[in-house]
């Protein structure tokens, strides 16, 4: 797994899909090798590995689009198991249309639905199996908190929100702040010479110093005590980033952008990246092409006006360019001036509210990137209006056009649509974290999870 994922995909998150893919895998072997004919022996090793190999590939893609890997959610076993059922139910359709073209791969119907029980079985046992360990927070990392202001109430919020963070906080160490609300059930400490002497008490893993305002605040002896016994220390911008994937924009200094270790553009990157979005572009443009000259006709006959909306987005280092979509809302849509995207936007109009659940409405976007605005994954390009307004109310804002905005981002794929301020702020969170570890993998990671979001018509408006 690229670098980038192991930062936010944490290894307790990789153990347990790694685990179920190896108990699919060992099911559908099984199975199998019971029932296995009299043929040379290694061949068919082979070939059954194969063949319960593109079983678990195409199950564990099931699962993953039926979001039964955001294991933060907690479902009832009744949902569980009705979920897991209708994602393999899915998965079986798929494998017969991939036996169809493939029949040399198709494993007989007296192997696979055995094997297709001994795969529910085993993964459902699986699943209680983690769930207990997740709920009673086994094998999860003990914290001290060093702060009780805004920071570590997110980071709380965080850990306390999501079962599956690996984290349990046991102590916060700081004066309590009436103004930030910390969990009643975890312990704090307003002395904070004590903190050596309680990472020792609670055998803690790491001592996260989330203080909003450091100077001339940090205890820097104690901190070095504790660095020495054996108790890691870690920055809280560093550990809420690696814990959520986004960037505490509010509470980063310049130091920490202009020091950090990511934030790289190289030029074989960027000349990689370039090649990709223009063989994508022309391989989309075509393979949608049908669907373009439908959509086309259709609005042209909905509603009068233009087949397409050209609408003028700040791109790479703030200049403007034209974004192309297809037409989704009524040609006098803004006739009283920009206003941001509302939800049942009564502006919008049939044939349009369906383009914009399918995206299709994005598709002419394409011919941004083989012209150079834009590239297919990025942040999200904005209107010169909301720009200026942003750039002035919200931190490191303009940091966002030192690289060329998406089709597709980030902030897209883990920030539900939002068009308001604090949504921007939000999704720059996200942007930043993209900017700072921007990669190919990465990129590809979030074409992968945009194919997720469209088939489910997740986040549109």
């Amino acid at each position: 797994m690229p670098y980038i994922l192991k930062k936010y995909y944490s290894p307790r998150k990789v153990f347990f899909f790694l685990g179920e893919g190896l108990l699919i895998f060992l099911s559908v072997f099984t199975v199998y090798m019971f029932f296995m004919d009299t043929e040379t022996f290694l061949n068919v090793i082979f070939l059954y590995g194969i063949r319960a190999l593109i079983v678990t590939a195409t199950f564990q893609l099931s699962l993953y689009f039926f979001d039964l890997y955001d294991l933060g959610e907690i479902l009832s076993p009744p949902d569980v198991a009705a979920r897991i059922l209708q994602a393999f139910g899915v998965g079986c359709i798929v494998l017969a249309f991939f036996y169809y073209f493939f029949p040399f791969c198709v494993i007989p119907t007296r192997v696979f639905w055995p094997g297709f029980a001994a795969v529910c079985i085993s993964v459902l046992l699986w699943r209680y199996l983690y769930n207990h360990i997740l709920n009673k927070k086994m094998f999860a990392q003990t914290i001290i908190i060093l702060g009780t202001g805004k920071m570590a109430l997110n980071i709380a919020e965080e850990i306390k929100g999501r079962r599956d963070t690996g984290f349990e906080i046991v102590h916060f160490v700081g004066k309590k702040d009436p103004s930030f609300p910390l969990p009643q059930d975890i312990p704090v400490s307003a002395h904070v010479e004590q903190l050596p002497q309680l990472c020792q008490e609670h055998n803690i893993e790491r001592v996260v110093v989330a203080i909003d305002d450091r100077r001339g605040k940090t205890p820097i002896q104690e901190l070095m005590n504790c660095k020495f016994m054996g108790f890691p220390v870690e920055y809280g911008i560093n550990f809420y980033e690696r814990l959520t994937g986004k960037i505490l924009v509010e509470n980063v200094n310049p130091d920490w952008i202009i020091f950090s270790s990511g934030f790289k553009k190289g030029r074989l990157r960027t000349l990689s990246k370039q090649l990709i979005d223009i063989f994508l572009a022309l391989f989309g443009l075509l393979a949608t092409l049908p669907i373009t000259i439908a959509s086309a006709i259709i609005i042209r006959l909905e509603s009068p006006g233009p087949m397409f909306y050209f609408q003028e987005r700040v791109g790479l280092h703030g200049k403007s360019f034209k974004l192309i979509k297809f037409r989704s809302m009524q040609s006098d849509a803004e006739k009283n001036g920009p206003v941001w995207a509302m939800k049942n936007d009564t502006r919008v109009t049939r044939f349009g509210r369906f383009i914009r659940k399918t995206r299709i409405d994005e598709l002419p976007q394409m011919l941004n990137v083989l012209k150079g605005d834009m590239s297919f994954v990025g942040p999200r390009p904005e209107r010169p209006v909301f720009v200026e307004q942003l750039t002035q109310k919200i931190p490191y804002y303009s940091i966002r056009h030192n690289v060329m905005p998406g089709i597709s981002g980030w902030a897209q794929i883990c920030y539900p649509y939002g068009a308001s301020e604090e949504d921007a702020l939000r999704k720059l969170e996200y942007d930043l974290y993209y900017i700072k570890y921007m990669s190919l993998q990465m990129d590809l990671w979030v074409i992968f999870q945009t194919i997720k979001t469209v088939l489910f018509q997740k986040g549109s408006r």
